[in-house]
């Protein structure tokens, strides 16, 4: 395994710190939100993390790893060494991220959610999940997090914040002026875009 370089970059949630990687974790457009250690059963890395007694939350997208700590006191300067080290020494060690590949997982949800919408919802869902994806995704990654189609129905577009995003202090402005607005500009029959995974 080639040496691994990583660094910490702050987001906009400020109990969130994304490690990035010069190393390839899941596919593009696969991530795995990790609310609790519970919910960490498919991840050795990341039940790893939640071994920390201060981190609360773990989101891993394509070459990064999102952690949410749960002392607000406790500051990153004294923690973002531990964090790093442990990330580099167990990639580098080619320790195991998933047991069930995440990709199969993902698409096995979003099927199971998809429901039976009617044509022209179908079409309209089709439009959001490309403005997602193309204009919206890129951005919410940048700031350690993502966002992902739920469902659409009379209107109203359901999405998943996941990683930084939840609990962030700016996700509902985000959303609401953000997200929605571009929806609305770009597919007239969005009314409302609501989420799921914020913590308010």
């Amino acid at each position: 395994m080639s040496a691994i370089s990583i660094y910490a970059e702050a987001s906009p949630n400020p109990e969130s710190m994304k490690f990035v990687l010069n190393s390839t974790l899941l596919p593009d457009g696969v991530s795995v939100d990790y609310p609790n250690v519970e919910a960490a059963l498919n991840s050795p890395i990341a039940q790893e993390l939640f071994a920390f007694d201060y981190v609360g939350r773990v989101f891993i997208a394509q070459n990064f790893i999102t952690v949410t700590k749960t002392q607000p006191d406790l500051g990153w300067t004294s923690i973002i060494p531990e964090l790093r080290q442990f990330i580099k020494s167990y990639v580098e060690a080619g320790g195991t991220l998933f047991t069930v590949d995440p990709a199969a997982e993902q698409k096995a949800a979003q099927a199971a959610s998809a429901g039976d919408p009617t044509q022209q919802d179908g079409f309209t869902s089709q439009k959001i999940i490309d403005l997602l994806d193309n204009y919206v995704r890129p951005a919410v990654e940048q700031d350690g997090g993502n966002i992902t189609f739920k469902s659409y129905h009379d209107g109203i577009v359901t999405v998943n914040l996941q990683g930084s995003c939840s609990g962030c202090p700016s996700a509902t402005v985000t959303l609401k002026s953000g997200i929605e607005n571009l929806l609305k500009r770009m597919v007239p029959e969005v009314k409302e875009v609501v989420a799921e995974g914020v913590l308010v």
